[in-house]
């Protein structure tokens, strides 16, 4: 790759000392990026001050690349001021980042995007780079917060990364089940756990995505939360149709509301059902996971009434 090389200023905002994020130039760009990249993965981002979307991303290119603890290097051009480059690039948008290893442009993307997508290029990076390899750990970690940020895409992207550096990680089959979870794909989520290894069918995991997708299973056929609501209205003591609108309740992401109305039948009969109420509401925390906010309110709810 052949890029010319003119006589602009040499790059200027960098800070003093950091050599993880930098600013670069038509005249450093070789000895920035090109050069650089035999050593470490270099993203170039390029930008313009006058781009809407270069400032979305930028604070999301930074904090990756910086988590990265220096086995990526990210190297920021405004091609206002360098537009040499991206002109033999044949950029006609921004912002664009490309990706450089061992002199070449081998990855990428355009516009703005989701945390998840820029970690997920960044993990292919720094294995392609020869970095070391990521902390399987902290992709998991990006995955989950991913997945609490709704990006059920972009989670699965990088479960299905960790897979391919660990075959066998439980924790990242769990994941993408509960991508699948999440967009509402059940026979995908169940098809995902499957494929668990043995050792890992009981892993906390596992059983809480397998506890969410009974209670899935269960809420489809219970009908309209509107005509469970009508049926305990009409009759307080009827604790069927009470503990079938919870499951409907929590189903539609009224997990409080769902908590609230076993809770009741908990408090008005505790043997109904053979204890089915505080049974359900276990069932519940397994599925939300013993750190939810969720869970520690019903848990404490539920031992004031247990043990008043």
């Amino acid at each position: 790759m052949l890029l010319n090389q003119s006589a602009e200023p040499a790059p200027q905002g960098a800070a003093a000392g950091d050599d993880v994020i930098i600013d670069t130039t038509t005249r450093s760009f070789m000895q920035d990026v090109v050069e650089e990249s035999k050593r470490r993965p270099v993203l170039v981002d390029f930008w313009a001050p006058w781009c809407g979307p270069c400032k979305q991303l930028t604070p999301v290119i930074e904090k990756v690349v910086r988590g990265a603890k220096g086995k990526v290097r990210l190297a920021k051009m405004n091609t206002d001021e360098h537009p040499s480059v991206a002109q033999q690039l044949g950029i006609q948008s921004l912002p664009t980042v490309y990706a450089f290893v061992n002199g070449q442009p081998v990855d990428g993307f355009m516009g703005a995007q989701p945390e998840s997508q820029v970690q997920a290029l960044v993990d292919r990076l720094v294995a392609a780079g020869g970095g070391g390899g990521p902390d399987l750990a902290e992709i998991l970690a990006s995955a989950d917060a991913a997945l609490a940020e709704g990006d059920a895409a972009g989670a699965t992207e990088l479960y299905a990364h960790v897979l391919a550096e660990e075959p066998e990680n439980v924790k990242a089959f769990a994941g993408i089940a509960r991508a699948h979870l999440a967009t509402g794909d059940l026979a995908q989520a169940k098809a995902t756990l499957d494929l668990v290894p043995a050792a890992g069918v009981n892993d906390a995991a596992v059983a809480a995505v397998r506890a969410a997708i009974e209670l899935e299973e269960a809420a489809v056929a219970l009908g309209d939360v509107k005509e469970l609501e009508a049926k305990v209205e009409a009759n307080a003591a009827d604790h069927q149709a009470r503990f079938d609108l919870a499951l409907a309740l929590n189903a539609r992401g009224k997990r409080e509301e769902a908590i609230d109305q076993l809770l009741t039948i908990v408090r008005k009969d505790r043997t109904w059902a053979e204890d089915g109420a505080r049974k359900q509401l276990v069932q519940f925390f397994e599925a939300w996971g013993p750190t939810d906010e969720m869970t520690v309110l019903g848990r404490r709810r539920l031992s004031s009434i247990l043990f008043a």
